[in-house]
């Protein structure tokens, strides 16, 4: 692997420079509502143990009429309004809002000093210390590797860093740009991305 270079923010085309930070917000709180996983759950009247006996007879007890002590004003009763396990949380984000969203999360790296281009990612032993040794070479806290197609190799090297992540080009979005310290980027997709602008 080649040395990387430092990417500042006079290397980067002006359409990087003038996104409003709103679109990254937007694209992160739509990623994440992404991964709720809506397993929120409550039992109703219906699921609840006990209950299938009437508690005392319809008439003549002077006390309003019941049909089971698992109704919701019971203790021990089914919640009546509990949580929807089908409810969808997907937000819509457009597409070019997306592309704004990458382009300021990349762009605030440059401002940072935390934007990296090589020119090739590639550990051909496919060792773990290998991979480690270039993340160190950084000098970073933790990395956000970008390569534009992975190798069994570069994988098996930098799956079981905690300090890196690698990704191919067409899974570089703005949450990850966002939630790394740094970025690393082959220069073949830096060149694709910026040419885009």
């Amino acid at each position: 692997m080649s040395n990387p270079i430092v990417i500042k923010t006079s290397d980067l085309p002006k359409a990087f420079l003038e996104v409003h930070p709103h679109n990254l917000y937007l694209y992160c709180k739509a990623y994440a509502a992404g991964l709720r996983a809506n397993t929120a759950k409550a039992k109703t009247r219906a699921e609840v143990s006990g209950g299938g006996k009437k508690p005392f007879a319809q008439k003549g007890g002077g006390r309003a009429r019941q049909g089971s002590i698992r109704a919701p004003h019971y203790k021990g009763g089914g919640v009546a309004f509990g949580p929807s396990t089908d409810r969808n949380y997907d937000l819509k984000v457009n597409k070019k809002q997306k592309k704004l969203a990458l382009y300021h999360a990349v762009a605030e790296k440059a401002a940072n000093e935390r934007l990296f281009v090589v020119d090739n990612i590639a550990v051909e032993s496919g060792k773990t210390k290998d991979a480690l040794a270039f993340v160190n070479s950084l000098g970073q806290r933790d990395v956000l590797v970008v390569k534009e197609m992975i190798d069994d190799k570069s994988f098996l090297a930098f799956r079981n860093l905690q300090n890196a992540y690698l990704v191919e080009e067409n899974e570089l979005n703005a949450y990850l740009a966002a939630a790394y310290h740094s970025i690393v980027i082959e220069k073949a997709v830096f060149e694709k991305l910026t040419k885009e602008s």
